[in-house]
């Protein structure tokens, strides 16, 4: 049986099962903003991509202006957005007088998040190529 003071360490109900030790926001914090990089990375390399296949079309593929126009917005925003993300992660969470600007940058980040994967979302819808039986179809017989 416990004192009022002890506090269970493997109890169902407990929220720091690993007994007394608080979490580290700070750590936290920087774990996160490097997974949300290593996502901008990958997205970062999947433009690149996209832009070097449109680009390698030339301009007389659909939408071309478009793409290039969205692919490189969304560049320009995801170099940015790891900007911010290097930045909230060498400011420490536990020093308060911090905190406020953290929170600051830590909405920037998530609102450009937010634009780029609208962008990104248009760049899909604008770069859908025929694939398969219609493609095959439409090459034979143009309407």
């Amino acid at each position: 049986m416990l004192t009022a003071g002890e506090t269970a360490r493997n109890e169902p109900g407990n929220p720091n099962p690993r007994g007394s030790q608080p979490i580290n926001l700070n750590h936290y914090a920087t774990k996160k903003s490097v997974a949300e990089s290593m996502l901008d990375v990958a997205l970062f390399v999947s433009n690149a991509t996209r832009l070097k296949a449109v680009l390698e079309q030339g301009p007389s593929a659909h939408y071309y202006t478009t793409l290039v126009t969205l692919i490189s917005i969304s560049l320009l925003l995801l170099v940015v957005i790891g900007i911010l993300l290097v930045v909230i992660a060498r400011l420490n969470l536990n020093e308060v007088e911090k905190q406020w600007q953290l929170n600051q940058l830590n909405n920037a980040a998530t609102t450009l998040v937010f634009i780029t994967v609208i962008i990104n979302v248009f760049i899909t819808a604008f770069g859908a190529q025929k694939t398969g039986f219609l493609a095959a179809r439409t090459s034979r017989n143009p309407l």
